[in-house]
C-alpha cells in the first residue's frame, strides 16, 4: 500500500494540526513536573474531551447521525499522530469512544443510541467496560455474574475486576449470565449499567505505580429494565465479540500513532556518551526498534484491512504483544544505561510511571498466554488445546472439570 497522504488525506491532516496548534494551550497538562493535580485531571480531562468532540476529533468514525464523521480509521490514524505530535492528550473516555460506542452502534437499540451516545462522546458521561471477573478473565465466557428475569427487568449478583475508570463513571456495559442451563457461550447477555444504581458498590485497587485507575465492582441485588439489554437476551456473546475487536485493535495499534516511537527511546540516551558507545545498548535498542517498526507495518496491514471493510483478525493480538513487550524491554534498557537517576518521578522522561505501569498491559485485552494461543491456531495452524467445555451446560462445567482432573 501507498503510505503516503493522498491530497485529500494531506489537506485535512493540515486541518487537524492547525486546530491543535491554535488550541494546545487549552489542552490539560497531565504529565511531567507541570502535571494538574490528581483531583483536578478528570474535570480538566472530560472538558478537553469535549472540545474535541465540537471539533470532529473525537469519534470520527462514528456515523454522523450519532455526533462522528463518517470517517474511515486513516482519518482516525490521521487525528491520533497529529494529537501525539502536538504533544497533547486525547480523549478522556477511550473505552466509551473507542469500544463501547461502536457496540452500541452496532447492537443497541435506537432508544439506546439516542440517549447515551451524544454524552459518551462529549465527555458529559464516561463509561467502563465490565467484563473480567476474579474467575473469569481471559477465559470471557466463563463469567459467574448472574441476571435473573423478573417482572418487567432484571436482578443482578456478582463481581467484577480491573474495571477501569469505574470510580467516575456514569455508566458501563456488563456481560453477565442469563441462562446457566446451555453451554456458556451462548447463556450470556449484554446490559448498561448505572454506575449510580442502587446495589453498585466500586473499590479501587492500588497499582505498584500509585494510581488506582483499576477497580473491583460488587453487585448486590442490582435491579435492571427491560430496556438496558444490549442487543438480544442470550446474545451476549455475539455483542462481546464486537467490544472485543475494537479493543485489540485500539491496544494492537499502540498509543502513539500507530506504535510506541522507537525515537523516544534513543533519545532518552542519546545525551549519555559513554551509553551511546556501548555496543550490547546499540544492539538490544537495534532490536527494540526492529520489533515497534514491525508493530508499526503490522498496523499498517490492519488499517488497510479496516479501509476496505475486512475484519481484524488475530494480528491485533500479535501487535498487542510484541508492543507491550518491546516496551518494558525498552524501559529495562534505558534504566540499565543511565541508572537509578532514569527512575526518579520528577524526571520528564516518565520512565518510572512506565517501567511500574507496562507490565500490567500484559494482562489486558486478554492475557499473553491466550493471545499466544490465538496466534498458534488461527496464524499458525497449530492444533487447539483440548476443550471440555464445547456442548457442556454450564451448570455442570465445573463437575466435569473436578472428574477429568481426577483421571
Amino acid at each position: 500500500m501507498d503510505l503516503n497522504d493522498t491530497p485529500e488525506q494531506a489537506a485535512y491532516r493540515e486541518q487537524v494540526r492547525a486546530w491543535l496548534e491554535e488550541h494546545k494551550s487549552e489542552a490539560p497538562v497531565l504529565e511531567g513536573p507541570d502535571a494538574l493535580p490528581e483531583d483536578q485531571v478528570v474535570d480538566a480531562h472530560r472538558a478537553w474531551q469535549r472540545k474535541l468532540a465540537e471539533a470532529g476529533l473525537a469519534g470520527a468514525t462514528w456515523p454522523k447521525e450519532y455526533g462522528g464523521q463518517g470517517f474511515g480509521p486513516i482519518e482516525q490514524v490521521i487525528i491520533s499522530q497529529e494529537i501525539a505530535r502536538a504533544r497533547v492528550p486525547g480523549i478522556l473516555d477511550v473505552i466509551g469512544v473507542g469500544m463501547l460506542g461502536p457496540t452500541i452502534i452496532a447492537h443497541g437499540s435506537e432508544d439506546q443510541k439516542s440517549r447515551y451516545l451524544g454524552p459518551m462522546l462529549h465527555g458529559d458521561e464516561v463509561w467502563c467496560q465490565l467484563f473480567s471477573e476474579p474467575a473469569a478473565g481471559s477465559d470471557l465466557a466463563g463469567i459467574q455474574t448472574r441476571a435473573k428475569q423478573e417482572d418487567g427487568g432484571w436482578r443482578l449478583t456478582g463481581q467484577k475486576v480491573w474495571t477501569t475508570n469505574a470510580q467516575f463513571s456514569a455508566y458501563g456495559l456488563i456481560l453477565a449470565r442469563t441462562d446457566a442451563d446451555v453451554p456458556k457461550h451462548k447463556g450470556l447477555t449484554m446490559f448498561v449499567l448505572p454506575m449510580d444504581a442502587e446495589g453498585v458498590t466500586v473499590r479501587g485497587l492500588r497499582q505498584i505505580t500509585g494510581d488506582a485507575e483499576f477497580n473491583e465492582v460488587f453487585l448486590d441485588d442490582v435491579k435492571l429494565d427491560d430496556d438496558m439489554v444490549v442487543g438480544q437476551v442470550g446474545n451476549g456473546w455475539g455483542t462481546a465479540l464486537t467490544t472485543l475487536m475494537f479493543e485489540r485493535v485500539t491496544i494492537g495499534f499502540g498509543s502513539e500513532g500507530l506504535g510506541y516511537r522507537p525515537q523516544r527511546f534513543a533519545e532518552a540516551i542519546a545525551g549519555d556518551e559513554a551509553a551511546v558507545r556501548d555496543g550490547d545498548v546499540r544492539q538490544r535498542l537495534g532490536h527494540i526498534t526492529t520489533e515497534l517498526l514491525a508493530v508499526r507495518f503490522t498496523s499498517y496491514r490492519m488499517l488497510s484491512a479496516l479501509q476496505q471493510g475486512q475484519i481484524p483478525g488475530p494480528e491485533a493480538g500479535l501487535s498487542k504483544i510484541t508492543t507491550v513487550n518491546a516496551s518494558i524491554a525498552a524501559c529495562d534498557l534505558v534504566a540499565d544505561a543511565l541508572g537509578p537517576d532514569a527512575l526518579r518521578e520528577d524526571t520528564d522522561s516518565q520512565l518510572s510511571y512506565h517501567t511500574s505501569f507496562l507490565p500490567g498491559l500484559k494482562s489486558a485485552g486478554g492475557t499473553e498466554e491466550i493471545l499466544r494461543n490465538t496466534i498458534g491456531e488461527r496464524v499458525l495452524g497449530l492444533p487447539p488445546e483440548p476443550r471440555l467445555d464445547k456442548g457442556i451446560p454450564f451448570s455442570e462445567l465445573r463437575a466435569k472439570e473436578k472428574e477429568a482432573a481426577a483421571r
